[in-house]
């Protein structure tokens, strides 16, 4: 009887570490974090990957994948732009976002600080945008 409970439990454990990642519901189907990242890269724009990451948000420490996926896309829309004193006003802001949470416990600062870094990207994007009138639209 010992035998087949222990033998039980093993099939369980190895049944478990052979599971892909974890999925979540994210935009009404179940997505992987990774398929999500991928989701965000192939936007359109800032603004719908943003969208994305806050539809599918976790609330823990896998926003960070996401978060960065995001800044990625807002970049492309100002960092080209930028001279030296708005990149180093921009990196400060982010220094801001990563300070903000950094003596906190938990994932769910991890995912704060991933979401006050995309919005920071996201804003430079609109100011950008903005500034570049409706031609680049």
């Amino acid at each position: 009887m010992f035998l087949r409970s222990c033998l039980a439990a093993l099939a369980v454990a190895l049944s478990v570490a052979g599971m892909p990642a974890r999925a979540m519901v994210c935009m009404e189907k179940s997505m992987t974090p990774d398929e999500v990242v991928d989701t965000i890269n192939t936007q359109s724009g800032c603004e719908s990957a943003m969208k994305v990451f806050q539809d599918c948000q976790l609330t823990a420490s896998g926003d960070v994948d996401l978060g960065a996926a995001v800044e990625k896309k807002c970049e492309a829309d100002f960092m080209p732009g930028l001279n030296g004193a708005q990149k180093h006003a921009y990196q400060r802001e982010m220094r801001v976002c990563d300070g903000k949470y950094r003596n906190k416990s938990g994932t769910m600062y991890l995912s704060f600080a991933a979401f006050c870094r995309a919005e920071v990207a996201q804003r430079y994007s609109q100011r950008a945008l903005k500034a570049a009138g409706p031609k680049t639209r």
